[in-house]
């Protein structure tokens, strides 16, 4: 591991964390992600697709931890993988999603089925009650 690598798992860890300690799942290697889908037959499972940026400290991941822990209406799983971080889990995430990358992300499938993405796009520049109202409304319809 060269000194840019070792800084940024370094300094992403922090980022992993404020999922991981509520509850995600870290999906690191393409492995687990397939082993991950291969195994949850038709339940649901809510992804947040993390990333070193500011969209995703203020608003994707509080947002995602929000509802993810206090919406009475929660998904089966819920799981995470880091763009830059962990490249073969994402990219692996980003086949199942089959929508244009991006990071930070969410999505939220039934089975293996997609049945809601937010792209970078709907994260930036918004309020985080309003993304928060958007994740609320796909967990209500799907979960």
């Amino acid at each position: 591991m060269n000194a840019y690598e070792a800084y940024m798992k370094q300094i992403s860890e922090g980022m992993r964390s404020e999922l991981t300690n509520h509850g995600f799942i870290s999906l690191e290697t393409s492995e687990a992600v397939n082993d991950h889908f291969n195994s949850v037959g038709e339940k649901t499972t809510f992804v947040v697709v993390n990333s070193v940026c500011g969209c995703a400290a203020g608003l994707a991941r509080p947002a995602a931890v929000t509802v993810a822990t206090q919406n009475p209406i929660k998904p089966d799983h819920i799981v995470t993988v880091f763009a830059g971080q962990d490249r073969e889990a994402t990219d692996t995430m980003r086949e199942y999603i089959a929508q244009a990358p991006s990071s930070p992300s969410m999505a939220l499938f039934k089975g293996k089925t997609l049945v809601g993405f937010i792209p970078r796009e709907h994260i930036e520049g918004r309020p985080v009650e309003e993304l928060c109202m958007d994740i609320k409304e796909q967990f209500d319809e799907n979960c």
